[in-house]
Protein backbone atom coordinates (compact mmCIF):
# COMPACT_ATOMS: atom_id res chain seq x y z
CA UNK A 1 0.00 0.00 0.00
CA UNK A 2 1.31 3.64 -1.08
CA UNK A 3 2.52 5.70 1.77
CA UNK A 4 -0.28 8.94 1.78
CA UNK A 5 1.86 12.12 2.15
CA UNK A 6 0.09 14.89 4.51
CA UNK A 7 0.61 18.45 4.27
CA UNK A 8 2.36 20.28 1.57
CA UNK A 9 3.61 18.71 -1.95
CA UNK A 10 5.66 16.05 -1.37
CA UNK A 11 8.92 16.18 -2.90
CA UNK A 12 10.14 14.21 -5.83
CA UNK A 13 14.04 13.82 -7.24
CA UNK A 14 13.95 14.07 -10.80
CA UNK A 15 17.16 15.49 -12.94
CA UNK A 16 16.89 17.26 -16.10
CA UNK A 17 20.17 18.07 -18.16
CA UNK A 18 20.48 21.33 -20.20
CA UNK A 19 23.33 20.31 -22.08
CA UNK A 20 21.34 17.71 -23.88
CA UNK A 21 19.88 18.59 -27.24
CA UNK A 22 16.51 16.19 -25.85
CA UNK A 23 13.68 18.75 -25.22
CA UNK A 24 13.00 19.09 -21.26
CA UNK A 25 9.93 17.89 -21.43
CA UNK A 26 10.63 14.47 -23.23
CA UNK A 27 13.42 14.00 -20.44
CA UNK A 28 10.53 14.56 -17.80
CA UNK A 29 8.07 12.42 -19.34
CA UNK A 30 10.80 9.74 -19.29
CA UNK A 31 12.28 10.25 -16.08
CA UNK A 32 8.82 10.19 -14.84
CA UNK A 33 7.98 6.80 -16.47
CA UNK A 34 10.87 5.03 -15.38
CA UNK A 35 10.36 6.57 -11.77
CA UNK A 36 6.88 4.52 -12.19
CA UNK A 37 8.04 1.42 -14.01
CA UNK A 38 10.63 0.74 -11.93
CA UNK A 39 8.50 0.75 -8.40
CA UNK A 40 10.08 3.76 -7.11
CA UNK A 41 6.79 5.63 -6.94
CA UNK A 42 4.06 2.93 -6.45
CA UNK A 43 0.62 2.92 -7.49
CA UNK A 44 -2.26 5.13 -5.70
CA UNK A 45 0.99 7.43 -4.25
CA UNK A 46 0.59 10.93 -4.98
CA UNK A 47 3.08 13.44 -6.60
CA UNK A 48 3.82 16.87 -6.75
CA UNK A 49 1.33 18.99 -7.66
CA UNK A 50 2.26 20.91 -11.23
CA UNK A 51 3.18 24.13 -9.44
CA UNK A 52 5.58 22.46 -7.10
CA UNK A 53 7.61 20.36 -9.60
CA UNK A 54 8.03 23.33 -11.96
CA UNK A 55 9.27 25.14 -9.42
CA UNK A 56 11.69 22.49 -7.99
CA UNK A 57 12.68 21.87 -11.40
CA UNK A 58 13.01 25.63 -12.81
CA UNK A 59 11.04 25.07 -15.85
CA UNK A 60 7.29 26.88 -16.82
CA UNK A 61 4.38 24.68 -15.24
CA UNK A 62 2.55 24.57 -18.46
CA UNK A 63 5.74 22.33 -19.38
CA UNK A 64 4.85 20.51 -16.67
CA UNK A 65 1.00 20.66 -17.26
CA UNK A 66 1.54 18.78 -20.72
CA UNK A 67 3.91 16.13 -19.52
CA UNK A 68 1.27 15.06 -17.00
CA UNK A 69 -1.60 15.10 -19.54
CA UNK A 70 0.45 12.96 -21.62
CA UNK A 71 1.53 10.41 -18.92
CA UNK A 72 -1.80 10.04 -18.11
CA UNK A 73 -3.28 9.31 -21.16
CA UNK A 74 -0.64 6.43 -21.37
CA UNK A 75 -2.43 5.47 -18.26
CA UNK A 76 0.80 6.30 -15.69
CA UNK A 77 -1.04 8.71 -13.66
CA UNK A 78 -4.28 9.56 -12.64
CA UNK A 79 -6.58 12.69 -11.47
CA UNK A 80 -9.69 14.24 -10.91
CA UNK A 81 -10.99 17.58 -11.08
CA UNK A 82 -10.00 19.63 -7.91
CA UNK A 83 -8.02 16.57 -6.76
CA UNK A 84 -4.18 15.92 -6.30
CA UNK A 85 -2.32 13.81 -9.05
CA UNK A 86 -1.29 10.04 -8.48
CA UNK A 87 0.63 6.69 -9.53
CA UNK A 88 -2.34 5.31 -11.20
CA UNK A 89 -3.23 1.18 -10.14
CA UNK A 90 -1.32 -1.42 -12.28
CA UNK A 91 0.96 1.19 -14.31
CA UNK A 92 4.75 -0.51 -12.53
CA UNK A 93 6.03 -2.73 -15.29
CA UNK A 94 9.16 -4.23 -13.75
CA UNK A 95 8.24 -7.01 -11.40
CA UNK A 96 9.02 -6.94 -7.52
CA UNK A 97 12.42 -8.04 -7.04
CA UNK A 98 12.44 -11.21 -4.66
CA UNK A 99 13.71 -9.94 -1.44
CA UNK A 100 15.91 -12.55 1.07
CA UNK A 101 13.81 -14.04 3.64
CA UNK A 102 14.50 -13.10 6.94
CA UNK A 103 12.56 -15.09 9.59
CA UNK A 104 10.71 -13.33 11.89
CA UNK A 105 11.56 -13.06 15.57
CA UNK A 106 7.85 -14.69 16.57
CA UNK A 107 6.24 -17.14 14.82
CA UNK A 108 2.18 -15.37 14.51
CA UNK A 109 -0.58 -17.43 15.15
CA UNK A 110 -4.25 -17.37 13.87
CA UNK A 111 -6.46 -14.05 14.58
CA UNK A 112 -7.90 -15.09 18.51
CA UNK A 113 -5.27 -17.66 19.15
CA UNK A 114 -3.02 -17.92 22.37
CA UNK A 115 0.38 -17.90 22.66
CA UNK A 116 2.15 -18.75 25.87
CA UNK A 117 5.45 -16.76 24.17
CA UNK A 118 7.65 -16.46 27.54
CA UNK A 119 9.36 -13.26 26.25
CA UNK A 120 7.17 -10.86 26.35
CA UNK A 121 5.93 -8.18 28.75
CA UNK A 122 2.66 -6.68 28.44
CA UNK A 123 2.88 -4.34 26.24
CA UNK A 124 -0.51 -2.94 26.44
CA UNK A 125 0.85 -1.45 30.16
CA UNK A 126 3.49 0.33 28.90
CA UNK A 127 3.10 3.52 30.92
CA UNK A 128 2.69 6.19 27.79
CA UNK A 129 1.95 8.79 29.65
CA UNK A 130 4.37 9.17 32.31
CA UNK A 131 6.83 8.07 28.91
CA UNK A 132 5.36 10.85 27.15
CA UNK A 133 6.16 13.02 30.20
CA UNK A 134 9.58 12.07 30.76
CA UNK A 135 10.12 12.70 26.87
CA UNK A 136 8.68 16.05 27.56
CA UNK A 137 10.36 16.94 30.50
CA UNK A 138 13.88 15.57 29.20
CA UNK A 139 13.42 17.86 25.98
CA UNK A 140 12.32 20.94 27.52
CA UNK A 141 15.22 20.89 30.16
CA UNK A 142 18.28 19.70 27.84
CA UNK A 143 20.87 22.12 26.81
CA UNK A 144 21.54 22.07 23.17
CA UNK A 145 24.66 20.06 23.13
CA UNK A 146 22.87 16.88 24.46
CA UNK A 147 21.72 16.42 21.12
CA UNK A 148 25.26 16.37 19.34
CA UNK A 149 26.76 12.73 18.90
CA UNK A 150 28.21 13.09 22.43
CA UNK A 151 29.49 10.40 24.65
CA UNK A 152 29.87 6.76 23.08
CA UNK A 153 29.33 5.45 26.66
CA UNK A 154 25.96 6.67 26.55
CA UNK A 155 24.31 10.05 28.21
CA UNK A 156 26.90 11.11 31.34
CA UNK A 157 23.26 11.55 33.09
CA UNK A 158 21.35 8.18 32.82
CA UNK A 159 24.71 6.37 33.29
CA UNK A 160 24.70 8.26 36.78
CA UNK A 161 20.85 7.87 37.51
CA UNK A 162 21.05 4.25 36.46
CA UNK A 163 24.33 3.75 38.43
CA UNK A 164 22.53 4.89 41.58
CA UNK A 165 19.05 3.14 40.36
CA UNK A 166 21.46 -0.15 40.29
CA UNK A 167 23.25 0.45 43.75
CA UNK A 168 19.85 0.75 45.30
CA UNK A 169 17.47 -1.80 43.86
CA UNK A 170 20.12 -4.48 42.53
CA UNK A 171 23.22 -4.68 45.31
CA UNK A 172 25.42 -3.54 42.32
CA UNK A 173 28.69 -1.91 42.76
CA UNK A 174 27.99 0.18 40.01
CA UNK A 175 29.86 3.78 39.18
CA UNK A 176 28.77 6.04 35.80
CA UNK A 177 32.26 5.53 34.40
CA UNK A 178 32.45 2.11 34.22
CA UNK A 179 29.23 1.96 32.05
CA UNK A 180 28.08 2.20 28.43
CA UNK A 181 24.31 2.14 27.50
CA UNK A 182 23.50 -0.16 24.68
CA UNK A 183 20.50 -0.86 21.90
CA UNK A 184 19.11 -3.31 24.04
CA UNK A 185 20.68 -6.41 25.80
CA UNK A 186 21.92 -8.57 22.13
CA UNK A 187 23.70 -5.16 21.74
CA UNK A 188 25.28 -5.29 24.85
CA UNK A 189 26.55 -9.14 25.08
CA UNK A 190 27.95 -8.72 21.48
CA UNK A 191 29.79 -5.69 22.56
CA UNK A 192 31.28 -7.72 25.57
CA UNK A 193 31.64 -10.80 23.05
CA UNK A 194 33.78 -8.89 20.95
CA UNK A 195 35.58 -7.10 23.35
CA UNK A 196 36.42 -10.31 25.19
CA UNK A 197 37.65 -11.94 20.99
CA UNK A 198 40.15 -9.35 20.87
CA UNK A 199 41.70 -10.67 24.18
CA UNK A 200 41.47 -13.88 22.60
CA UNK A 201 38.76 -15.25 24.27
CA UNK A 202 37.63 -18.45 22.10
CA UNK A 203 35.40 -20.19 24.48
CA UNK A 204 32.57 -19.14 26.00
CA UNK A 205 30.39 -21.50 28.45
CA UNK A 206 26.64 -21.13 28.30
CA UNK A 207 23.78 -22.98 30.17
CA UNK A 208 22.01 -25.96 29.07
CA UNK A 209 19.11 -25.14 28.95
CA UNK A 210 19.91 -21.40 28.09
CA UNK A 211 18.24 -18.28 27.07
CA UNK A 212 17.16 -18.60 23.47
CA UNK A 213 19.10 -15.23 22.41
CA UNK A 214 22.47 -17.89 22.98
CA UNK A 215 22.79 -17.64 19.00
CA UNK A 216 23.99 -13.87 19.92
CA UNK A 217 27.30 -16.17 21.06
CA UNK A 218 27.56 -18.54 17.98
CA UNK A 219 27.43 -15.85 15.55
CA UNK A 220 30.49 -14.12 17.04
CA UNK A 221 33.09 -14.98 14.41
CA UNK A 222 35.51 -17.34 15.95
CA UNK A 223 33.75 -17.57 19.24
CA UNK A 224 32.37 -21.07 20.70
CA UNK A 225 29.32 -21.64 22.99
CA UNK A 226 30.13 -24.54 24.98
CA UNK A 227 26.61 -25.81 26.60
CA UNK A 228 27.14 -26.58 30.49
CA UNK A 229 24.47 -28.39 32.05
CA UNK A 230 22.00 -26.83 34.89
CA UNK A 231 19.81 -28.30 37.51
CA UNK A 232 18.15 -27.81 40.44
CA UNK A 233 21.08 -25.55 41.75
CA UNK A 234 22.28 -23.52 38.92
CA UNK A 235 24.90 -24.17 36.42
CA UNK A 236 27.24 -27.41 37.11
CA UNK A 237 30.36 -25.53 38.05
CA UNK A 238 32.84 -28.57 37.83
CA UNK A 239 31.06 -29.37 34.69
CA UNK A 240 32.40 -25.19 33.93
CA UNK A 241 35.56 -25.77 34.55
CA UNK A 242 35.74 -28.60 32.76
CA UNK A 243 34.95 -26.48 29.51
CA UNK A 244 38.43 -24.42 29.34
CA UNK A 245 35.98 -21.26 28.41
CA UNK A 246 37.26 -17.96 29.13
CA UNK A 247 34.18 -16.59 30.06
CA UNK A 248 29.96 -17.85 30.96
CA UNK A 249 27.18 -16.54 30.39
CA UNK A 250 24.68 -16.72 33.21
CA UNK A 251 21.23 -15.92 34.69
CA UNK A 252 21.61 -16.62 38.66
CA UNK A 253 18.80 -14.45 39.53
CA UNK A 254 16.03 -16.68 38.16
CA UNK A 255 17.77 -19.20 35.44
CA UNK A 256 16.58 -18.80 31.72
CA UNK A 257 14.14 -20.54 31.47
CA UNK A 258 14.24 -23.10 34.18
CA UNK A 259 13.43 -20.51 37.06
CA UNK A 260 16.22 -21.88 39.33
CA UNK A 261 18.33 -19.57 41.36
CA UNK A 262 21.93 -19.89 41.34
CA UNK A 263 22.48 -21.33 45.35
CA UNK A 264 25.13 -19.27 47.84
CA UNK A 265 27.42 -22.08 47.24
CA UNK A 266 27.08 -21.88 43.39
CA UNK A 267 27.57 -17.90 43.14
CA UNK A 268 31.06 -18.38 45.81
CA UNK A 269 32.49 -21.11 43.46
CA UNK A 270 31.81 -19.18 40.44
CA UNK A 271 33.41 -16.52 41.13
CA UNK A 272 36.23 -18.86 42.53
CA UNK A 273 36.54 -20.48 38.68
CA UNK A 274 36.75 -17.01 37.44
CA UNK A 275 39.54 -15.91 39.21
CA UNK A 276 41.08 -19.08 39.44
CA UNK A 277 40.64 -19.20 34.99
CA UNK A 278 41.14 -15.20 34.75
CA UNK A 279 37.53 -15.25 33.58
CA UNK A 280 34.65 -13.31 33.24
CA UNK A 281 31.39 -14.27 34.12
CA UNK A 282 28.66 -12.13 32.06
CA UNK A 283 25.10 -11.81 33.87
CA UNK A 284 21.85 -11.28 33.09
CA UNK A 285 19.62 -9.64 35.14
CA UNK A 286 16.78 -9.76 32.83
CA UNK A 287 13.78 -10.30 34.89
CA UNK A 288 14.66 -9.59 38.45
CA UNK A 289 12.26 -6.29 39.18
CA UNK A 290 9.53 -8.99 38.70
CA UNK A 291 9.66 -11.66 41.94
CA UNK A 292 6.62 -13.38 43.77
CA UNK A 293 7.48 -15.89 46.47
CA UNK A 294 11.21 -15.21 47.88
CA UNK A 295 12.87 -11.89 48.59
CA UNK A 296 15.43 -10.30 46.57
CA UNK A 297 18.41 -11.84 44.92
CA UNK A 298 21.35 -9.59 44.38
CA UNK A 299 23.48 -9.34 41.77
CA UNK A 300 26.29 -11.55 41.23
CA UNK A 301 28.55 -8.55 40.11
CA UNK A 302 27.47 -6.88 43.71
CA UNK A 303 30.01 -9.84 45.08
CA UNK A 304 32.82 -9.65 42.57
CA UNK A 305 32.94 -6.30 40.49
CA UNK A 306 36.34 -7.19 38.96
CA UNK A 307 35.20 -10.26 37.34
CA UNK A 308 31.52 -9.82 36.28
CA UNK A 309 29.65 -7.68 33.28
CA UNK A 310 25.89 -7.51 34.29
CA UNK A 311 24.00 -6.86 31.71
CA UNK A 312 20.35 -5.01 32.09
CA UNK A 313 17.66 -3.85 29.58
CA UNK A 314 14.48 -2.35 30.08
CA UNK A 315 12.72 -4.70 27.66
CA UNK A 316 10.49 -6.50 30.53
CA UNK A 317 10.42 -3.54 32.80
CA UNK A 318 9.02 -1.28 29.87
CA UNK A 319 9.43 -2.66 26.61
CA UNK A 320 11.71 -4.27 24.07
CA UNK A 321 10.30 -1.48 21.55
CA UNK A 322 12.75 1.01 23.43
CA UNK A 323 16.40 -0.52 22.76
CA UNK A 324 17.44 0.34 25.33
CA UNK A 325 19.84 -1.38 28.02
CA UNK A 326 23.29 -1.29 29.53
CA UNK A 327 26.42 -2.43 30.43
CA UNK A 328 28.13 -2.49 33.41
CA UNK A 329 32.32 -3.82 33.01
CA UNK A 330 34.96 -4.05 35.42
CA UNK A 331 37.41 -1.20 34.89
CA UNK A 332 40.10 -3.28 33.06
CA UNK A 333 36.79 -4.03 29.69
CA UNK A 334 34.69 -0.80 29.46
CA UNK A 335 37.05 0.78 27.21
CA UNK A 336 36.83 -2.07 25.02
CA UNK A 337 32.99 -2.20 25.36
CA UNK A 338 32.45 2.03 24.97
CA UNK A 339 34.75 1.78 21.62
CA UNK A 340 32.97 -0.99 20.65
CA UNK A 341 29.90 1.07 20.85
CA UNK A 342 31.43 3.96 19.07
CA UNK A 343 32.13 1.84 15.76
CA UNK A 344 28.90 -0.09 16.29
CA UNK A 345 26.79 3.45 15.93
CA UNK A 346 28.01 6.25 17.64
CA UNK A 347 25.95 5.95 20.77
CA UNK A 348 21.96 5.15 21.31
CA UNK A 349 19.23 8.23 20.93
CA UNK A 350 19.98 11.10 23.33
CA UNK A 351 16.42 12.39 23.99
CA UNK A 352 15.70 8.47 25.55
CA UNK A 353 18.53 8.25 27.33
CA UNK A 354 17.54 11.56 29.06
CA UNK A 355 13.85 10.53 29.27
CA UNK A 356 14.83 7.04 30.63
CA UNK A 357 16.98 9.11 33.08
CA UNK A 358 14.30 11.23 34.29
CA UNK A 359 11.37 8.68 34.22
CA UNK A 360 14.02 6.67 37.16
CA UNK A 361 14.57 9.84 39.08
CA UNK A 362 11.11 10.50 39.18
CA UNK A 363 9.94 7.67 40.81
CA UNK A 364 7.20 7.26 37.73
CA UNK A 365 9.58 3.71 36.81
CA UNK A 366 8.97 2.11 40.65
CA UNK A 367 5.80 3.14 40.87
CA UNK A 368 5.17 1.29 37.36
CA UNK A 369 6.68 -1.77 38.66
CA UNK A 370 5.13 -1.89 41.83
CA UNK A 371 1.86 -1.96 39.57
CA UNK A 372 3.01 -4.68 37.27
CA UNK A 373 3.97 -6.88 39.69
CA UNK A 374 0.33 -7.22 41.06
CA UNK A 375 -0.55 -7.37 37.31
CA UNK A 376 1.99 -10.63 36.69
CA UNK A 377 1.49 -12.01 39.74
CA UNK A 378 -2.73 -12.65 39.32
CA UNK A 379 -1.91 -13.80 36.14
CA UNK A 380 0.95 -16.32 37.24
CA UNK A 381 -1.75 -17.11 39.99
CA UNK A 382 -4.27 -17.92 37.70
CA UNK A 383 -1.76 -20.09 35.31
CA UNK A 384 -0.82 -21.76 38.34
CA UNK A 385 -4.64 -22.95 38.97
CA UNK A 386 -5.44 -23.78 35.50
CA UNK A 387 -2.73 -26.10 34.83
CA UNK A 388 -3.76 -27.52 38.63
CA UNK A 389 -7.10 -27.87 37.94
CA UNK A 390 -6.85 -29.09 34.06
CA UNK A 391 -3.60 -30.92 34.41
CA UNK A 392 -2.92 -32.11 37.54
CA UNK A 393 -0.04 -34.44 36.32
CA UNK A 394 1.60 -31.62 35.20
CA UNK A 395 4.11 -30.42 37.82
CA UNK A 396 4.68 -26.60 37.80
CA UNK A 397 7.58 -24.83 38.20
CA UNK A 398 9.90 -21.58 37.67
CA UNK A 399 7.37 -19.48 39.53
CA UNK A 400 9.16 -17.31 42.18
CA UNK A 401 9.97 -14.28 39.64
CA UNK A 402 9.69 -13.53 36.14
CA UNK A 403 7.20 -13.86 33.29
CA UNK A 404 7.09 -17.71 32.54
CA UNK A 405 6.51 -20.48 34.23
CA UNK A 406 8.06 -24.35 33.46
CA UNK A 407 5.72 -26.74 32.90
CA UNK A 408 7.11 -29.88 33.51
CA UNK A 409 5.17 -32.68 31.74
CA UNK A 410 4.88 -36.38 32.35
CA UNK A 411 7.28 -38.54 30.99
CA UNK A 412 5.28 -40.47 28.37
CA UNK A 413 3.96 -37.45 26.31
CA UNK A 414 6.16 -36.14 23.56
CA UNK A 415 6.81 -32.62 23.88
CA UNK A 416 6.96 -31.75 20.08
CA UNK A 417 3.40 -33.74 19.69
CA UNK A 418 2.06 -31.58 22.36
CA UNK A 419 3.22 -28.27 20.69
CA UNK A 420 2.81 -29.18 17.10
CA UNK A 421 -1.55 -30.37 17.97
CA UNK A 422 -1.63 -27.58 20.10
CA UNK A 423 -0.48 -25.12 17.30
CA UNK A 424 -3.00 -27.05 15.33
CA UNK A 425 -5.47 -25.13 17.89
CA UNK A 426 -4.04 -21.93 17.52
CA UNK A 427 -2.15 -22.11 20.94
CA UNK A 428 1.14 -21.68 20.65
CA UNK A 429 3.52 -23.69 23.26
CA UNK A 430 7.31 -23.50 23.71
CA UNK A 431 9.01 -26.46 24.50
CA UNK A 432 12.14 -26.85 26.48
CA UNK A 433 13.66 -28.02 23.77
CA UNK A 434 14.00 -24.90 21.95
CA UNK A 435 16.35 -23.95 24.84
CA UNK A 436 18.84 -26.46 24.73
CA UNK A 437 21.48 -26.45 21.85
CA UNK A 438 21.37 -30.02 20.96
CA UNK A 439 17.46 -29.47 20.48
CA UNK A 440 16.89 -32.56 22.89
CA UNK A 441 13.30 -32.90 23.69
CA UNK A 442 13.89 -35.04 27.33
CA UNK A 443 12.73 -34.49 29.76
CA UNK A 444 9.68 -33.17 27.92
CA UNK A 445 8.82 -29.53 29.90
CA UNK A 446 6.96 -26.88 28.38
CA UNK A 447 7.80 -22.85 28.70
CA UNK A 448 4.81 -20.73 29.49
CA UNK A 449 4.91 -17.49 28.98
CA UNK A 450 1.71 -15.23 31.12
CA UNK A 451 2.84 -11.69 31.50
CA UNK A 452 1.44 -10.49 28.16
CA UNK A 453 -1.45 -12.44 28.34
CA UNK A 454 -4.81 -11.28 29.66
CA UNK A 455 -6.42 -14.06 33.02
CA UNK A 456 -9.10 -14.93 30.36
CA UNK A 457 -6.79 -15.45 27.50
CA UNK A 458 -4.56 -17.73 30.25
CA UNK A 459 -7.69 -19.98 31.09
CA UNK A 460 -8.90 -20.31 27.66
CA UNK A 461 -5.58 -21.63 26.55
CA UNK A 462 -4.79 -23.98 28.68
CA UNK A 463 -8.76 -25.22 28.62
CA UNK A 464 -7.74 -25.78 24.99
CA UNK A 465 -4.94 -27.64 25.70
CA UNK A 466 -5.62 -29.96 28.60
CA UNK A 467 -6.58 -33.18 27.21
CA UNK A 468 -3.02 -33.33 25.55
CA UNK A 469 -1.45 -32.67 28.56
CA UNK A 470 -3.31 -35.79 30.10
Amino acid sequence: MAVEWTGSDPELSLRLDRTLGEPLRVQLEGALRRAIQSGRLEAGERIPSTRRLAAELGVSRGLVVDCYAQLESEGYLSSRPGSVTRVAEGARSTPVARRPEIAPLLAPLPPGGVDFRPIQPDLSSFPRRDWLWALGEAGRRAPGSAFGYGEAQGSGRLREVLASYLRRVRGAVAEPELMVISGGFAQGLALVLDALAARGVRRVAVEEPGPAYRDVVTHRAGVEAVPVPVDEGGIDVGALAATGAGAVLLTPAHQSPTGVVLTPERRHAVLAWARERDGLVIEDDYDAEFRYDREPVGTLQGLAPDRVVLLGTVSKSLAPGLRLGWVLSPPGLVAAVGNGKRYADRGSPALDQLALATLLESGRFDRHLRRMRKVYGARRAVLREALHQRAPRVRVGGLAAGLHAVAHLPGDLDEERVVREAMARSVGLHGMSHYRIDGATRPPALVLGFGHLTEGAIGRGVASIADLLA
